[in-house]
């Protein structure tokens, strides 16, 4: 079978809708803001992405930034608390996670530091960045695709 053409997307983002948040809080309210944009999947048990936004939102909250290596510290101070593994902690896992994040526009990097972008709330950065921004254009690329199918048909 020959191969046509590689389906690289430009842009990609998965939204799921569970239950209302209801008396979830800290860290099991954030989990679920990770599995609800699509950052962390169903199921899985690497969740270092889930310390990392929560250190995050702490931090914004005081206006504060930090570098990799005091996220780093954080993070697995924060873990051993919740009685989980620190397995995943690496400084080259945390980096690669603050990619993740820095991806979709939850977060940014100004001179080695990071926060919560702009220090937005999050109600505001998810309105601003990723539905008008980030949905929006993926939407805008589906119209055109449905336009054109229908130009042709």
């Amino acid at each position: 079978m020959k191969t046509i053409s590689k389906d690289t997307p430009l842009s990609e983002i998965t939204l799921r809708k569970y239950e209302r948040p209801g008396s979830l809080e800290g860290r099991d309210l954030v989990r679920k803001l990770c599995l609800s944009v699509g950052i962390l999947q169903p199921g899985d048990s690497r969740d270092i992405i889930v310390d990392i936004l929560d250190i995050l939102i702490i931090e914004s909250k005081k206006k504060n930034m930090l570098s990799s290596e005091e996220l780093e510290q954080k993070v697995i101070q924060s873990r051993k608390k919740h009685s989980l593994s620190t397995a995943g902690t690496a400084s080259s896992n945390i980096r690669r996670q603050l990619r993740r994040l820095r991806d979709i526009f939850l977060i940014e990097k100004i001179k080695n530091q990071y926060r919560i972008t702009e220090f937005y709330t999050l109600k505001e950065l998810f309105e601003e960045k990723i539905i008008k921004y980030h949905i929006a254009s993926i939407q805008e690329r589906i119209y055109e695709y449905c336009a054109r199918i229908d130009e042709n048909k």
